[in-house]
């Protein structure tokens, strides 16, 4: 590491200094932009033609308020606006003397096309790159059709999900969820795995954050991902459906409406959906005690039957043009059926020597009422940028799951009863309410500057009363000792921020820290036992951007990150599914920080962009799953913090489109992670090399006809315990516009050879134990989608002269 890092910087700076041209120009083309409803359209793709023979000259992305200077030589040009979201726009002539030119504030029209549902044009990409940020319009990936927000998230670079939903960026498990860019009640209890409840048809689109500034919560050492829900605020009536059907079976129908007229905006989402999902999972485990081996065949067939109801409803209201106030209601409701069945071959030796097979069974009934309730203030000032809002959100989530267990042990010919069965039952309420306020402040100054601060305050108090009860002889199920408790969680995070940033000549720069002070408390009530943690922090964050010539930028960016103990990480209840692995969390888990630096490079050209970064990341207690194997062959799981990690690599990601009927989005990411746990146990020690790759090819076969090839591979990866074995998958789409181009019906087929497998290994001193498991199985999905009263557009782009 010592030699490898310092040496890829050389390389980009070396890079940089290739691109410079020595004569800059001294001059500008300066601008702004802002959609129909005065808000700013970040980084869309701004570039300057000479007018002569229309060869590009060079161009930029806009910045995050929507601002951007082009520096060019005099001469007679007209430029280019393209955006995925609205119309591109072409302004002409733009003379350039001896003065900057500036074109002042330019309005985008909305394409009146929902983007997933528009036929993806040669200058649109699904995937738009900044330098901070890149965005993913998910809609234009033909295999999302009839999926899930996990789906979506799988196939995005830079994150991994794994079989249990858990998501990860560039290899860190430390990931903050964001809806709407607000916490909420489906990654509450489970993480990233309850965005399988979340209709992939409701998504306009996801931004990943890998480095993100003093704006975001401090939370999520890994980055953020912002998922971006679908809301039309085109003027008049504008609706659309979506209904969903596959196999294994996958029932979905999704409706969008959007009514707009003066100052009154109403939306309403609302998706319903029935899946069966059935998965496969194995295990093998070898013991070793006493000079014997113990070994353990485990396989596991489950199916999961799910109705999700999703509706979310709101209200802008305009007071003027510069003043709007949004209410909204979301409500999600899930009720499910979980069904399992496990088979223990145990031997002794070999697998030649087959002592008992045991046989459990899991019925489970879940239920998920989640409600969230949200008012938003914004207020636009005179100058541009200078802005005010208000948000405050009240979050009430409930889980309760009812899980019956049968279990019996055979003689090897598993026909033969050793003991009566033993029934046991699982009772599980969850409860969750949250308050959160947030205030946020821009205000411009000078030419380009901007100084930004804002405020947070949540609080939140979670319960789960947790039982497991055993039938008797008498049929009577009793509490089984110390597997009856209350555990209660209550967290308050307040948190100030400021950011000062401004542009000088080619260089960009912003500045900022966070202060957040946390308090935790968690309590177990029948035993009385309770864990009060309090902590101040200060997170800082530096971003500096320096333009080149011929449409190249470099960015380089500093920020300090937390990783908090979530609820699921200090509940001590362990899951009962599996009477022979179990998992729970860590009450007393600590914080991880990480120290994240990053440098990105950019490109812009015609026909896309591509985008590089070297990013290096420094943790201290890092958090990671421990397994461990008792003498009967039971294990164990929980987080623990281990002592340090380092890791940094190489990411690239481009979009280009090589000919007018044949576009192609790819992304590969290379990193090395050293992991040091060795204040937990000596052997706790990892040096991984590792990559993943996702490469998207869609082509145009005929006119209103598009076929779509997506490819996944993520290499082996070490870990401190063993290694995570290697995963590739193959989706294939195909979609084709009907009833006049109002319609769009779509097939896909996800993980075509059944190969997306998570498999790994992990050994300690007592134990060698080897997973292989497949959660969702080859999906075939067929999807129609349907648009009323949305204005078509016959070209992609207006004039102005």
């Amino acid at each position: 590491m010592k030699h490898s890092l310092p040496a890829l910087f050389l390389s980009f700076a070396f890079s940089a200094s290739l691109a410079q041209n020595p004569a800059a120009p001294s001059t500008s083309v300066r601008g702004n932009l802002v959609d129909e409803q005065n808000a700013p359209v970040p980084f869309t793709t701004v570039a300057l033609h000479r007018s002569s023979d229309s060869t590009l000259v060079s161009g930029v992305a806009a910045d995050e308020a929507g601002t951007f200077t082009i520096p060019v030589k005099s001469g007679q040009y007209y430029l280019k606006i393209s955006s995925v979201s609205y119309l591109s726009k072409l302004i002409s002539p733009v003379r350039v003397a001896d003065a900057d030119v500036r074109i002042g504030t330019v309005v985008l029209k909305n394409s009146a096309q929902r983007l997933a549902e528009v036929v993806v044009q040669a200058e649109k990409s699904q995937m738009e790159l900044a330098l901070d940020k890149k965005i993913f319009n998910v809609g234009k990936d033909l295999a999302n059709a009839g999926g899930t927000a996990s789906d979506i998230l799988r196939n995005i670079p830079s994150v991994a999900v794994d079989v249990e939903g858990n998501v990860s960026m560039r290899g860190s498990n430390s990931v903050r969820i964001l809806i709407d860019g607000k916490p909420s009640g489906l990654v509450s209890f489970k993480g990233g795995a309850g965005l399988q409840q979340l209709q992939g048809s409701q998504i306009e689109r996801v931004e990943v954050i890998t480095n993100p500034s003093a704006r975001y919560e401090a939370e999520g050492m890994g980055g953020v991902i912002n998922i971006i829900l679908k809301k039309e605020r085109s003027e008049g009536f504008n609706s659309s459906v979506d209904l969903i059907t596959g196999y294994p079976g996958n029932f979905g129908l999704s409706a969008n409406l959007n009514y707009r007229r003066k100052n009154l905006n109403f939306f309403v989402n609302y998706t319903i959906a029935y899946r069966n999902r059935p998965g496969r999972n194995s295990l093998y485990q070898e013991v070793y005690r006493n000079d014997s081996t113990f070994i353990t065949q485990q396989t596991s067939a489950m199916r999961q039957k799910v109705m999700n109801n999703n509706i979310q409803a709101g209200i802008d209201y305009y007071f003027d043009e510069r003043n709007i106030l949004t209410g909204a209601y979301t409500y999600r409701g899930s009720k499910g059926k979980r069904y399992a069945d496990i088979f223990y071959n145990d031997y002794l030796g070999s697998t030649a020597n087959l002592r008992t097979i045991t046989n459990r069974t899991q019925d489970e009934t879940e239920t998920e009422p989640n409600s969230e309730y949200s008012l938003t203030y914004k207020r636009s000032f005179t100058r541009k940028g200078h802005e005010l809002s208000a948000d405050f959100r009240f979050l009430d989530n409930y889980e309760s799951s009812d899980q019956l267990f049968d279990q019996q042990l055979y003689r090897a010919d598993g026909q033969t009863p050793l003991i009566p069965i033993n029934r046991q039952r699982s009772l599980n309420d969850e409860g969750e309410k949250q308050f959160l306020v947030q205030v946020d402040y821009v205000q411009p100054f000078a030419k380009q500057g901007k100084f930004e601060a804002g405020l947070r305050s949540s609080t939140r108090a979670m319960t789960n009363d947790y039982t497991v009860l055993q039938q008797n002889t008498a049929g009577i199920y009793a509490p089984l000792p110390g597997l009856t408790n209350n555990f209660v969680y209550d967290e308050k995070i307040n948190a100030l921020y400021g950011i000062v940033g401004n542009k000088t000549g080619r260089i960009s720069y912003q500045a900022g820290v966070r202060a957040e002070w946390t308090d935790v408390k968690t309590t177990l009530k029948q035993t009385n036992q309770v864990n009060p943690r309090s902590y101040a922090n200060l997170f800082p964050s530096v971003h500096m951007t320096y333009d080149l010539p011929r449409q190249h930028a470099l960015q380089i960016s500093y920020s300090r990150r937390v990783r908090r103990p979530a609820y699921d990480d200090l509940s001590p209840f362990m899951t009962f599914s599996d009477a022979r692995n179990f998992f729970s969390g860590n009450p007393d888990l600590n914080p991880e920080f990480t120290d994240a630096l990053e440098l990105g490079h950019i490109k812009y050209v015609e026909k896309g962009s591509l985008s590089s970064s070297v990013y290096y990341r420094y943790t201290t207690g890092k958090v990671l799953r421990i397994r461990r194997v008792n003498d009967q062959g039971f294990s164990t799981t929980r987080p623990e913090n281990l002592a340090t990690e380092n890791s940094y690599g190489v990411e690239f990601a481009g979009s280009y489109a090589l000919a007018k009927w044949w576009k192609m989005d790819a992304s590969f990411n290379f990193f090395r992670a050293i992991t040091d746990g060795a204040n937990l146990d000596a052997t706790f020690q990892s040096d991984t090399y590792t990559w993943f790759t996702r490469l998207n090819s869609r082509f145009t076969i005929f006119k209103g006809t598009d076929l779509q090839l997506r490819g996944n591979y993520d290499a082996p990866r070490q870990l401190p315990q063993g290694r995570q074995k290697s995963i590739a998958a193959l989706d294939v789409a195909m979609s084709r516009e009907i009833f006049n181009k109002n319609g769009t019906l779509t097939l896909n087929v996800i993980d075509v050879f059944n190969s997306r497998r998570f498999r790994s290994v992990t050994e300690g001193a007592n134990f060698y134990t080897e997973t292989n498991g497949q959660f969702r199985r080859r999906q075939i999905n067929l999807t129609a989608s349907y648009r009323f009263r949305q204005a078509k557009k016959k070209k992609g782009f207006e004039l102005e002269q």
